[in-house]
């Protein structure tokens, strides 16, 4: 019988719901064949780090979201919420069920620094800030000690921006959010007054984008602190700026120059960024006290790219906080390939490779930042699952696919149900949704989020009656 009509649809499990998993369905949704999507989430909660990730202060962004509700509304998409790729579902189970399986699980921890101290006390990921201000159940319970008044944000993106801000802001800002409540009311105890910025590179490498640098000095409680020296370029920037005619450095350079000249207006926190600078340790008994940086100097590099390099010199910041954000790891999947160095299942153009001999993996397809490392913003992930959908839709109209033995959704249910997973549906979803709206409403919050997976799913089976 041939493979994705009505009496035989294409059966297509994408684990993980984020950006990348959305639009990897919805160019499913796009083919010619008919094509049933189930998507497996570990947590109740759809939308990935749109959720999870993007800074509360940023709720333009989130209404992405409603492009993911339209692809989810297909008669032929389903959410499954709180099932656990790797216990309640497995890499067998995919292949027993499915014809084709997507990864789509991003980048969930990040990279280490390598020096000195890093694990003393006070010296955080800054995923778990990010995590712990934006509710996700995985980092609700952990303290950040906000009596510490000064604090080193390591890292040059825009989550380093984002948690910089954060701690800069007043309560007034924060209570317009939908920041996690918990957060508020730490972050209005803080007595956080000066918060560090610091960069490897100089301000024409800098990854923030010029909205985020902007939204520094639009801060009730803070001001942007630029040494003049910090803002003047290096000849080699100062020629990349000129000539390159990248608009993002060119805007970031002058908004930075523009702070550098504004006088200090008093306000009670400081934002100070700093450039050319790289952690070398971190120290205190027990928690950190400070920290050491060595100061670098741009170079052009054999491949013409300009990098910084370290020279003798040294300064120590005294800090008693540290968030390190220099960059995102994927996490390796049970009875998946992983590349342990590049963080990222191996592949080719979203075909999962065999890590021993590279061959293609028939079936097997990656999309997002576990495919390509992470970069970009959210909307880079359309065109990224895109192209591994095309390679996908090619594979299966060849009749290059998994061979599963049952490969209805009913067989899946029935498996989740006998293992005691109690389901979420993507209408079990909007139940919980619009339960977080209504008491925000009652708080005059736009959202108050729940946190804890007992709570949300307590939250869930009430709806349900």
């Amino acid at each position: 019988m041939s493979l994705g009509t009505a009496a035989n649809p294409l059966r297509v499990a994408i684990i993980g719901s984020g950006p990348s998993a959305f639009y990897a369905a919805e160019h499913y949704q796009k083919s010619d064949l008919v094509v049933e999507i189930d998507v497996f989430e570990r947590l109740p909660t759809p939308y990935g780090l749109v959720r999870g990730g993007v800074a509360p202060d940023h709720p333009k962004i989130k209404t992405v979201t409603k492009v993911y509700d339209r692809i989810a509304a297909n008669p032929n998409f389903r959410f499954y919420g709180n099932v656990e790729f790797g216990t309640a579902l497995t890499m067998d189970d995919v292949c027993a069920h499915y014809h084709q399986v997507v990864f789509a699980v991003g980048a969930q921890t990040d990279r280490r620094m390598g020096i000195p101290g890093e694990d003393l006390s006070g010296s955080h990921p800054a995923t778990e800030f990010v995590g712990w201000y934006n509710a996700h159940p995985d980092y609700r319970d952990l303290q950040f000690d906000l009596s510490q008044e000064r604090v080193a944000v390591i890292g040059n993106g825009n989550v380093a921006m984002d948690v910089a801000r954060i701690l800069a802001s007043s309560y007034d800002e924060l209570v317009k959010t939908d920041i996690a409540d918990y957060a508020l009311e730490a972050l209005k105890d803080s007595k956080v007054t000066d918060i560090y910025v610091i960069g490897r590179r100089g301000p024409a490498q800098a990854a923030f984008t010029n909205p985020e640098l902007k939204e520094f000095g639009e801060l009730e409680l803070a001001d942007v602190i630029v040494r003049p020296e910090d803002a003047e370029l290096d000849p080699l920037s100062g020629d990349y700026v000129l000539n390159s005619g990248d608009r993002e450095a060119e805007k970031n350079t002058q908004t930075l120059m523009r702070y550098s000249v504004n006088p200090p207006t008093g306000k009670p926190r400081r934002l100070h960024m700093l450039f050319l600078l790289s952690p070398t340790a971190l120290m205190g008994d027990g928690h950190v006290e400070s920290i050491e940086l060595v100061k670098n100097v741009i170079y052009r590099a054999d491949d013409g790219s300009l990098r910084p390099r370290a020279t003798d010199e040294k300064i120590t910041l005294p800090v008693g906080l540290v968030f390190r954000s220099i960059g995102y790891k994927g996490l390796a999947l049970p009875g998946v390939p992983f590349d342990d160095k590049a963080g990222v299942i191996p592949n080719a153009e979203g075909r999962v490779l065999n890590p021993a001999d590279k061959s293609v993996k028939t079936g097997e397809y990656v999309v997002g930042w576990i495919k390509r490392g992470p970069s970009g913003i959210i909307g880079t992930n359309k065109p990224d699952s895109q192209a591994t959908i095309d390679k996908a839709r090619e594979d299966a109209a060849a009749g290059n696919t998994l061979n599963p033995l049952n490969p209805s959704r009913a067989a899946v249910e029935a498996l989740l149900a006998e293992r005691g997973v109690d389901v979420v549906t993507f209408a079990d979803w909007q139940k919980l949704d619009a339960e977080e709206l209504a008491r925000g409403a009652a708080t005059n919050r736009p959202r108050l989020k729940i946190s804890r997976i007992p709570d949300m799913l307590d939250v869930v089976r009430k709806a349900r009656g």
